[in-house]
């Protein structure tokens, strides 16, 4: 298989387990301050790259070169998780949902803008149908859901932190000398857990830690082990080795994997019109999967 065969395939992975992280954080946003809870996750993600690290590559002297380089990473995704978890508060599923489908287009624009990485018609035209179909699915086929949707404080919160992810895909690459995914992803950790233990250290000692209900921890673990360590070190790999619109695309299958937790968890599967906006996702996959030349 090849790296960009690679890429494509640990970026599915990535969309299907960014997935789950909405689903179980919304049960959980309303249940701790999001710097807290994020600092956290930032730790425990942090200590299960560094084992996955000493074990693999080991951790060279040379990583340590520049290490402002991780401070803007890590807090380019600190800003997107705490903002996140603030418009989860007020914000709804669907709206923020929405709103997460302007990634993609926001990350080829900055790819053009750090990298000049070009975004070909074929690319435009995959990116606009992968929205289209996202959105069919967000608002589950009905057409009055999508005229009701109103942009509140929560969304706002949101978009700033979509901003500050789609900043974050063609970063890697342009601040990246040749560090492997799982000890750049470490450094990342690192910053972020300091960043977010700064700025958020009233909310820590402040949070009764012993009397969060189960869902919390439960939150909290799947977002340290399989939506951050795991979700890094794919989204890392994937910006190496594909362009950063391409990358991003595959935010689109999200609100289809949503489905598919909505229905492992017992809220019913959707109607038969919404699977047409699941297809639509596909196809515009299908298109980006495709070699350029």
């Amino acid at each position: 298989m090849s790296p960009i065969a690679r890429g494509h395939l640990a970026m599915l992975v990535f969309s299907a387990l960014v997935a789950g992280s909405f689903s179980l954080g919304s049960l959980a946003a309303n249940e701790i301050a999001p710097a807290a809870l994020n600092a956290l996750r930032f730790l425990i993600a942090g200590a299960v790259i560094g084992v996955a690290a000493l074990a693999t590559t080991g951790l060279p002297r040379s990583a340590a070169r520049a290490p402002w380089r991780y401070l803007v990473l890590g807090g380019l995704f600190a800003i997107y998780f705490v903002l996140m978890f603030e418009g989860l508060k007020t914000a709804a599923p669907v709206s923020t949902a929405a709103v997460f489908t302007l990634t993609p287009l926001m990350s080829g624009l900055f790819g053009y803008l750090l990298l000049r990485q070009v975004t070909t018609r074929r690319m435009a035209l995959a990116l606009s149908i992968g929205a289209v179909g996202a959105l069919w699915v967000i608002f589950r086929a009905d057409w009055a859901a999508f005229l009701r949707f109103r942009v509140g404080q929560g969304e706002i919160y949101y978009f700033w932190g979509c901003v500050a992810h789609a900043i974050y895909t063609p970063m890697v690459r342009k601040l990246n000398r040749g560090e492997p995914a799982v000890v750049f992803t470490f450094g990342m950790l690192v910053a972020g857990f300091v960043i977010l233990t700064v700025y958020g250290w009233g909310d820590i000692v402040a949070t009764d830690w012993a009397a969060l209900p189960g869902i919390v921890w439960i939150t909290v673990f799947y977002l340290a082990i399989f939506a951050s360590a795991a979700t890094f070190v794919l989204l890392q790999f994937a910006t190496l080795n594909l362009p950063s619109a391409k990358v991003m695309a595959y935010t689109y299958l999200v609100p289809s994997w949503v489905i598919g937790w909505e229905i492992l968890l017992g809220h019913g599967a959707p109607t038969g019109l919404v699977w047409g906006g699941v297809a639509m996702t596909v196809v515009a996959l299908l298109l980006l999967l495709r070699n350029e030349h």
